[in-house]
């Protein structure tokens, strides 16, 4: 199932499309790999992109011709950059919000805004906002000691218990599973609030993906599932195998809704937990393009990049809808096998239909230095061609 929310523009009148178009300027802060694929979606329409970036080597710094070198935690690097941008947006959640709230008052145009990419900023402004919203979440609560955590299990189903902090952390990072008091002081030592949350015992973890312009319109993808090892997705399925049509409406609706409530513009990734009784619970929020997301370069009429891209700009969303009937992203991981490009033979002789995107990352173990898209309309081949390209690619396997 899909979403596509759309308003009416009026006609052109005659003499009115001017004589000369200046295309506009994205400025993009952050420099990794979902830089480099917005950048990329956004080349067929003719969008000039400016990039700030952290250094000359990362991912998109690599593409882009008009880069920045700075630190983005510093408010006059910030404000140089945004000068000759139409719009400035994110490939992360981690600019300073005093500094997105003084570029705004500078006249910046914001975009998710910063009002809105704070409930991606801090966990535990994102959970009590969802709960006045009556939006289901796990049971949660800040958190100030050890002993608090102690209490806190109590109230529940006791140990274990999930501690988050509430600021940082991906792909596993600033997430810690307490069996017990004794475990809990870790968290507390990064020196930001801690937000416990009960163990959701889910039977697996979705992801509703859905974009929003400036005026209103929203697109929201298939829901699809995504696979979790050692804390890093490492394969999404589109659309989630055997989930239901109300619960994939549900889920659609859910994302739409946070979107709306939140101001969102652009892409916004909602992490669902499906648990066992048939229940979803929002787990996190992304308000850029995710991970979850990736399988739509290939397998959706109108890649996340694409649509994000035309989000900030305030341009009509384009078609969400899958182009096969599955579409399987798998991440490829460093491993001890640098050479990557050596087994880009096997993996293109082998499967002519293999779309390879990789990050032009150093290959470091346990890295993400790129995914491949795998489609069809047989879902287990399509897993295995998936998997049998990541795994080749790293190195695992050499047949």
């Amino acid at each position: 199932m899909w979403r596509f929310l759309q308003r009416r523009s009026g006609p052109v009148e005659a003499g009115s499309y001017p004589g000369r178009v200046t295309f506009p300027v994205v400025g993009m802060v952050g420099g990794g790999q979902l830089a480099r694929m917005t950048h990329e979606a956004g080349i067929p329409l003719g969008i000039r992109f400016k990039l700030l970036s952290d250094t000359p080597q990362d991912s998109a710094a690599q593409v882009v011709s008009d880069v920045v070198i700075g630190d983005y935690r510093d408010l006059d690097t910030l404000r140089a950059f945004a000068q000759g941008c139409d719009v400035v947006t994110f490939d992360h959640e981690h600019v300073p919000a005093e500094h997105l709230r003084a570029l705004e008052a500078d006249g910046v145009v914001i975009r998710p805004g910063v009002e809105a990419l704070l409930h991606a900023q801090d966990k535990g402004v994102m959970r009590e906002r969802l709960r006045t919203a009556g939006v289901p979440c796990p049971r949660h609560r800040i958190v100030a000691d050890p002993e608090d955590v102690a209490r806190f299990a109590d109230e529940g189903d006791g140990f274990p218990v999930v501690l988050k902090t509430v600021r940082g952390g991906y792909d596993g990072k600033g997430v810690w599973v307490v069996r017990g008091a004794a475990e809990a002081a870790e968290p507390f030592r990064a020196g930001v609030p801690v937000l416990a949350e009960e163990m959701v015992d889910f039977a697996r973890e979705l992801a509703a993906n859905v974009v929003r312009s400036p005026h209103g319109q929203a697109v929201a993808y298939p829901v699809v599932e995504s696979i979790q090892v050692n804390g890093v997705c490492d394969t999404v399925i589109a659309p989630a195998p055997g989930l239901s049509e109300e619960l994939s409406g549900q889920a659609q609706e859910m994302a739409l809704k946070i979107a709306a409530e939140l101001g969102v513009v652009g892409h916004l990734a909602v992490e669902l937990f499906e648990t066992r009784d048939g229940r979803l619970l929002v787990n996190e929020l992304a308000m850029r393009p995710h991970n979850s997301g990736h399988w739509t370069q290939d397998g959706a009429v109108t890649s996340q990049f694409a649509n994000h891209v035309r989000a900030v700009l305030d341009l009509p969303l384009g078609d969400p809808r899958p182009r096969a009937g599955w579409t399987v992203m798998t991440n490829v991981l460093g491993g001890d096998f640098p050479d990557m490009y050596g087994a880009y033979l096997h993996c293109m002789a082998r499967d002519p239909a293999l779309k390879i995107h990789m990050y032009g990352k150093d290959v470091k173990p346990g890295r993400k230095v790129g995914h491949v898209n795998t489609y069809g309309d047989d879902l287990a081949d399509v897993r295995e061609r998936g998997r049998h390209a990541a795994d080749y690619l790293r190195g695992t396997i050499t047949e």
